[in-house]
């Protein structure tokens, strides 16, 4: 029995490097599943039987792949005490991450919109999370109580990839960009 187990594990790894090699280099939208099994070696079948769904193929592919391309840790960032300092040093970080995984992070958001299934996975592996770090940088900016959504949302729009991509794309390095965002941030808090 550990042989077998053992076995199906090898396959269902090979599935998923498979796809997660596929969504970087076409995008899921474009990945099939002939070439998934052409390419771990399986038959059509192999994968369906291991994966029935696109949603569970998309979550196995997206822990894998967040293995192998883990986002920084903020938490050294987060610590800092001056929040303009604190949003600079993460953006810097974010900003690093993205140009290492532009590519398949691209692929990713672009094929999420006509995607469903991959929509719901991305929610919950990566939206959730930049959420998360949104609010707690935006909260080094508010004064008292007081709620301030365009500060929330010039924060938002700071740690967002296409926000990185189109300021690199106007030929900004990562740290000029994370500049860039941290004064409209800044602008956005004084409101």
């Amino acid at each position: 029995m550990k042989a077998r187990a053992a076995r199906q594990a090898e396959t269902r790894r090979r599935i998923v490097e498979a796809t997660a090699a596929l969504h970087t280099e076409v995008g899921p939208a474009q990945t099939t599943v002939a070439e998934i099994a052409r390419r771990a070696g399986v038959q059509r079948l192999t994968v369906y039987n291991n994966f029935p769904d696109e949603r569970e193929l998309f979550m196995a592919c997206g822990a894998h792949w967040l293995g192998e391309n883990p986002p920084p840790d903020p938490t050294a960032a987060l610590g800092m005490k001056n929040p303009a300092e604190r949003l600079r040093a993460v953006l810097v970080l974010l900003y690093s991450w993205y140009r290492k995984t532009a590519r398949t992070i691209e692929n990713m958001q672009r094929d999420r919109l006509v995607m469903p299934a991959l929509d719901a996975v991305m929610r919950i592996r990566l939206d959730r999370q930049f959420e998360d770090l949104s609010t707690a940088l935006a909260a080094g900016f508010s004064q008292g109580a007081h709620s301030n959504k365009g500060l929330r949302a010039a924060v938002a729009l700071a740690v967002d990839f296409w926000t990185w991509r189109r300021l690199t794309g106007e030929g900004m390095s990562d740290a000029e960009a994370a500049g860039l965002m941290v004064g409209a941030v800044k602008a956005a808090a004084r409101g």
